[in-house]
């Protein structure tokens, strides 16, 4: 369709229509959680009993987010999690680019097909085949060394090594697109007049690789935050809360969950305005 033509009044109004319902798919669910995060009911579902913030402070026989130790701890639980894998994601992230942008070697390009491999296998697979290899790594180091080793055993640095596993490649992808585009003359100019290597990368590759490697780091973070599927078949007696909220729900819906996610939905929020922010994710 060649834009700079008139559409006739039947194309434009399928067209509305279908902005409005995509958006209508996308942000209702998310806007009748926020309400009803307010709902003056013991269910976070219809009808409108009227308004209420006992779900975020508590009131009378009922427990409110912010004096929920087992919620509040869970939400404590996900962001140490988190915290721990955008930092390896984004550190082994950039090694990875570098290797797979900067050096020549034999296999390259099966390396870089085997390293998507993690994005494309379900995080229920994934998560019990780091389980399996985990524990019986943990068995044998128990049985003929003698050793030990629980961080193998399910629990929190299992779930930073399961989230780790396949956020890494996002981590990757995301800094090598970055680098790809990088003058590498820059660096050489910088060589020839006498710096470093150590120097270049901290004053000249580094700054360049900002942006990817902060808008990597905050997308390793809300994956990790959000995820459930891996994170369900690894997590030990501390659960994370995904985890926490899946079995709350199985007890029974609580407008609660609404308040936790409506909580979630404007830290995530503020978290992408201050990123849309920075100077320079307005220049690229």
């Amino acid at each position: 369709m060649i834009h700079s033509l008139p559409r006739s009044l039947l194309t434009r109004a399928a067209s509305g229509a279908y902005v409005a319902s995509f958006f209508a798919f996308l942000f209702l669910p998310l806007i009748v959680v926020a309400v009803f995060a307010f709902n003056d009911a013991n269910y976070p579902a219809p009808p409108w009993r009227g308004f209420t913030a006992d779900w975020f402070i508590g009131g009378v026989g009922r427990v409110g987010l912010f004096a929920d130790r087992p919620l509040l701890a869970s939400l404590g639980t996900s962001a140490i999690v988190a915290a721990w894998v955008t930092v390896l994601s984004v550190a082994v992230g950039a090694a990875n680019a570098f290797l797979l942008e900067r050096v020549r070697f034999r296999g390259k390009s099966l390396l870089a097909l085997a390293m998507l491999a993690p994005l494309v296998i379900p995080g229920v697979i994934l998560g019990i085949s780091i389980l399996a290899f985990a524990s019986r790594l943990a068995q044998f180091a128990d049985d003929f060394i003698g050793v030990e080793l629980e961080f193998l055993r399910p629990g929190l640095p299992l779930v930073v090594i399961g989230q780790f596993s396949y956020i890494v490649s996002i981590a990757t992808l995301m800094i090598a697109a970055r680098l790809k585009r990088f003058d590498t003359t820059l660096e050489e100019a910088a060589l020839n007049l006498g710096a470093s290597r150590a120097g270049v990368l901290r004053t000249i590759t580094l700054p360049y690789l900002q942006p990817a490697l902060v808008g990597a780091g905050a997308i390793a973070f809300l994956m990790s935050f959000e995820n459930f599927n891996t994170t369900l078949m690894l997590v030990g007696s501390d659960p994370p809360l995904t985890v926490m909220m899946y079995g709350r729900m199985r007890e029974g819906a609580s407008p609660v969950l609404n308040a936790v996610s409506l909580f979630l939905m404007i830290a995530s929020a503020l978290l992408a305005l201050a990123l849309l922010q920075r100077p320079d994710a307005r220049q690229d």
